[in-house]
Parts: C-alpha cells; sequence; structure tokens
C-alpha cells in the first residue's frame, strides 16, 4: 500500500506542477518544452525533492521518445523524402557532419575524450530538438516560411541520422576481451535479424492485424492496437540489444504508405504528448545543479560554446545554400541552436555501455537542459534583426515547398466520392480520402493508387492527422446524412477558413447544411436537370434552348433555396411546402 500512495502521491504532484508552471512559462515565451524542463527541476532531488525516484520516471518517460519516433516514421512517406531529397540529404547532411565533426574533435583534443566517445558526443550535440524547434515554428506562424521549411527539413534529417547513432552505441560500448571475438559479429546478427522481423511483420502482418481491429468499430480496441503496434516492435528492439527507439521508428516507417496511417497518427498523439512532456520532466530531474552551483563557469561556458558554434554555422547555411535573408538565417540559426531531445537519449545510453563517465553525463545532460532554456531568451535579445525587413534576395530560388499537404481533403469514398477523387487527381490536385470502410480500403489498394486512408471525418482528430488545417477545401460525399452534418460542424467549427462542399440528400438536409457553414449539392438534383435536358432534346428542343431551360431553373431553383434559408432556417416544426420543390426525392 506504501508504494500505491507514493505512486499516487508522485503522480499527483508530477500533473499539479505541470499545470501550474507549463502555461506559465508559455506566458513568458519561453515555450512548453522549458516549462517541463523546470518542472523537473523543481520536483526533482535537486530542489524541492518531492519526487526523489527519478528512474521509474525515466523509464516511462522513455516511452515518450518511443512514440515521438514512430510519429516522425509515419511522416517519412518514399514521396515526401524524395520531394525533400536535397534539402534533407544536402543540407541536414552538411549540418550533422560539420556541426558533429567540430565537437567530435574539441572532444578528443580539448577534453582527452576517447576516440568513440568523441564521435558520440560530437555527432549528438550536432542535433536539435525536434519537439522545441517545431513547437516555437508553430507558435509563430513560420513553418511556411523559407527558414521554417529549411528547418524542418534539419530536423528530420537528425532524427533519421539519430537512428543509426542509438542503434551502433552498443557496438562501441565496452565488451569483455575474451568476448569480444565473434560476439560483435553475433550482436550484429542478431540486430539485423530483429530488424528482419520487424520489416516482414510489418509488410505483411500490420495492415490485416489493424484491418481486423477497425472492424468491431471500437475506438478503445484502434487504439489498442496501435499501441500494440509501436510497443510491440519496441519490445522486439530491445530484446535484441537495440534502443526501442530504433524499433518505434521501424514501425512508423512500415505504416508510413497504410490507409490506417491517420487512425494510427490520432490514436498515438495524446500519448506521445504526454509521455514526451514526461520525459522533459524527467531530465528536468536528473539535472544536478549542484554541477552549476560548483563550477558555474565551466557549465556556463559550455552552455554558451554550444549555441555560439551552432548558430553561426547554421545562419552560414541558410545564406550559402538557400540565400535565406539575414532575418530568416538568424531565425533559423536561434530555433536550432540548442541541444535536442535525442541528445539525452544517446547520453544515457553511453553512459550505460561506459563510452562516458557519470560526471561527463551530468555536465552534457545539464549544458543541453540550459541550451534549451536560452533560446527563447536569444529570441528575445535578437528579436530586433529578426524583425528586419526581407531583403530582396538574389541568391538561389528560395526552396520549393517541401510538404505533402493535399489541397482537398475528401471524406467518404463511396460511388460520389471515388468519381470526385479520379477527376480532381487526374487534374493533378493533390488529395486525402477518408472513410470508415475496410472493404472501400482494399478495393482500392488493389484497383488503383488514390491516397485513401481509414478514418472516421467526425473526429477532430482524425481531421488534424488528414491536414485540414492547410487543405483549401473538403468535400464530404458519405452515405449517411448525420456523419455528413457533424463531419461540416466539426470542419466549420475548427477550421472556420476552410471552404466545405457537402453532399444532401434532399433540401431539408440541404438547408442544415447551410446553417452549418458548407455549399450544399443535392445528390439527385443535378442528374435530374441532366435528365429533363436530354427528354427535351429528344421531344425536339435544340440545343441551345435545352440548355437555357435547364440553367434557368436551376438558378431559380437555388434562389428559393438561398431565400428559404436566410428566412425561415432550417425548423423542422414549420410546414414542408412541395410547390417550389424540383423533381428530386
Amino acid at each position: 500500500m506504501p508504494h500505491e500512495g507514493s505512486l499516487l502521491q508522485a503522480t499527483v504532484i508530477f500533473l499539479l506542477a505541470v499545470v501550474l508552471l507549463v502555461p506559465l512559462a508559455q506566458r513568458v515565451n519561453l515555450g512548453a518544452v522549458p516549462g517541463y524542463l523546470l518542472v523537473g527541476v523543481l520536483i526533482g532531488p535537486s530542489v524541492l525533492g518531492l519526487i526523489n525516484n527519478s528512474e521509474n520516471v525515466s523509464r516511462l518517460s522513455e516511452m515518450g521518445v518511443v512514440l515521438l519516433l514512430f510519429v516522425i516514421g509515419l511522416e517519412l512517406s518514399p514521396r515526401k523524402l524524395w520531394m525533400m531529397r536535397r534539402l534533407l540529404f544536402g543540407v541536414g547532411l552538411i549540418q550533422v557532419v560539420l556541426t558533429g565533426a567540430i565537437f567530435a574533435a574539441m572532444a578528443f583534443y580539448l577534453f582527452a575524450q576517447t576516440l568513440q566517445a568523441s564521435i558520440v558526443l560530437g555527432l549528438a550535440l550536432a542535433l536539435s530538438s525536434t519537439a522545441f524547434g517545431l513547437q516555437i515554428l508553430a507558435e509563430r506562424k513560420e513553418l511556411g516560411r523559407p527558414h521554417g521549411r529549411m528547418a524542418v527539413a534539419i530536423l528530420l534529417f537528425q532524427d533519421i541520422a539519430a537512428i543509426p547513432l542509438i542503434a551502433v552505441i552498443p557496438l562501441l560500448g565496452s565488451v569483455d576481451p575474451d568476448q569480444a571475438q565473434g560476439g560483435e559479429l553475433r550482436q550484429l546478427l542478431t540486430v539485423l535479424g530483429g530488424i528482419g522481423a520487424i520489416i516482414v511483420g510489418g509488410r505483411f502482418l500490420m495492415r490485416p492485424v489493424f484491418g481486423w481491429a477497425v472492424i468491431p468499430g471500437l475506438r478503445e480496441l484502434s487504439t489498442a492496437t496501435a499501441l500494440l503496434c509501436v510497443l510491440g516492435t519496441a519490445w522486439v528492439m530491445e530484446h535484441v540489444g537495440v534502443s526501442m527507439a530504433l524499433g518505434a521508428f521501424l514501425a512508423g516507417l512500415l505504416m508510413a504508405e497504410s490507409p490506417f496511417r491517420h487512425e494510427l497518427e490520432s490514436q498515438i498523439e495524446p500519448f506521445k504528448g504526454l509521455l514526451l512532456g514526461l520525459f522533459f520532466v524527467g531530465v528536468g530531474m536528473t539535472a544536478d545543479l549542484r554541477l552549476l552551483f560548483g563550477a558555474p563557469w565551466v557549465v556556463l561556458g559550455l552552455t554558451l560554446l554550444l549555441v555560439v558554434l551552432k548558430l553561426p554555422l547554421l545562419f552560414g547555411l541558410g545564406r550559402l545554400t538557400e540565400g535565406l535573408n539575414r532575418a530568416d538565417a538568424i531565425r533559423l540559426g536561434v530555433v536550432l541552436a540548442s541541444g535536442g531531445e535525442f541528445a539525452f537519449v544517446v547520453f544515457k545510453l553511453a553512459l550505460g555501455h561506459r563510452l562516458l563517465d557519470q560526471q561527463v553525463h551530468d555536465l552534457l545532460v545539464l549544458v543541453i537542459t540550459l541550451s534549451m532554456a536560452m533560446v527563447p531568451l536569444l529570441m528575445i535579445a535578437l528579436s530586433p534583426l529578426m524583425r528586419e525587413a526581407p531583403a530582396v534576395s538574389g541568391g538561389p530560388q528560395a526552396p520549393p515547398d517541401i510538404s505533402d499537404e493535399p489541397k482537398v481533403v475528401i471524406a467518404g469514398m463511396g460511388r460520389m466520392g471515388r468519381v470526385i477523387a479520379r477527376m480532381l487527381q487526374a487534374r493533378g490536385i493533390s488529395l486525402v480520402a477518408l472513410d470508415t470502410s475496410v472493404q472501400a480500403l482494399d478495393q482500392q489498394g488493389a484497383s488503383g493508387r488514390l491516397p485513401v486512408y481509414y478514418g472516421d471525418p467526425t473526429r477532430p482528430d482524425i481531421l488534424h492527422a488528414a491536414k485540414v488545417d492547410t487543405a483549401q477545401l473538403v468535400i464530404v460525399t458519405t452515405d449517411d446524412p448525420q456523419i455528413n452534418l457533424e463531419t461540416v460542424r466539426t470542419i466549420t467549427r475548427l477550421y472556420p477558413g476552410v471552404k466545405v462542399i457537402a453532399r444532401a440528400h434532399d433540401r431539408q438536409e440541404a438547408l442544415k447544411l447551410m446553417d452549418a457553414g458548407a455549399r450544399p449539392i443535392r445528390e439527385t438534383f443535378h442528374s435530374s436537370l441532366e435528365m429533363t435536358r436530354r427528354a427535351l432534346l429528344m421531344l425536339g428542343e435544340s440545343e441551345d434552348q435545352a440548355n437555357a431551360w435547364t440553367r434557368s431553373y436551376q438558378k431559380q431553383d437555388e434562389d428559393q433555396l438561398t431565400h428559404r434559408h436566410r428566412n425561415e432556417g432550417t425548423d423542422d416544426t414549420r410546414p414542408k411546402p412541395d410547390t417550389d420543390a424540383p423533381a428530386e426525392k
């Protein structure tokens, strides 16, 4: 019972501190990540000592990084990687190699670290915080700016580079000399076997398993299946002696082209956010403030060295490779100047495999924690330079839009939705389609290349995963009038700037959809007009006469519908006269 009480007490303390301090950190423009770090420092053993068992917190918080890597893998579809190839594998590679080489050389020559430890230190310090950087860019609405697109590409390459770095640390660590011969080869074969099992299982088992799980329509079963996919692959990787993060990343990568991608992302996102926040709290708890008070100039000097070396290097890359103006290049440098969350993972693994000693590990964790706290202060200090009017760039053309965000989202892939999707795709318009029928997904997978994903369009998390917030248009075409109405209401409430066209069964449904903010298209009205036009032609009318008559009738009917909507609304208790209704159901 004491254990249960202490666990409950620790949970209450954690949640209370997060609720109080993270919003406060955001109000003073520090951001959520420094807020989580501050929570960890305050409640940890270095300050108040409210939670002393940081090891249990650290173990649970690793799941946040695991889920983050899974979501990153989901975002890496082959098409997106190909679109980003120059920024991703060009600028991103240059940044990691150049920054890593500088820090590795300093660790080897100035701080007398071993060659293996220097390589690990250099590459880990070259990484920046994906969670922190993307949050800052999103808050400032700069993800679509040239420096924002460049920052996303660099962060994405850093995340990819962290995977082999995490995987190779056990091979670089200390081994027993008596078992050295043949041991490394055996370990390598074990790792390759684990990766092969994940690839085969992900290729042939994940989709059938997820398809089986969503058939009953139970959301909690879908959540359990999503967590099983992530944690199961993470467990396999840990079992063969490699980081759990590698397994999660591979699972996400394998599901990137799956029709259940959006469903997976929407189910994982809440767990990822909470556990990633717990990860940063755990990092703050492990920060040893005695080092800061005992050797303040060493700690602050290393923190400044980290930021001062990364910021100008990123500034130069932005100016030289992509022709960013000075203000945007400074923004790029500031956003990516701190250390990253994967450095914490790398350092912990390096400590466990005796590449680093405890004192160096604690010093590096504190330096990266302080560098994250320094970035918001840098943004405030350099804000006059970053507000500078953008200069006309005579350098290379700004990087192209690297996102795979759709222009159109289609909800419902029945007969109507399929025709619309094929016509738009034939015009080269990027789109994403959602449907809750597994059979429809299987048909599309077998017959064409339409990007159809499993997802309930009435759920806000699914709409977010489908990137409705960046789409120009949403077309709602499901067979269920109530689902159409709920979908329109959700979209217009969450994304009022997005245009919506919705399928209506009759005039009453059309009026309700108009109330909800959509442009209704009555499913039988236009076919009735076309049948009437052809009937007139067969009865001897000329083409011009038939076309003019149908256009006139269509305009009159639409005007009457608009008039009823403005003056009568959708009160279902009022009489429903049929005098102005067209020949439709």
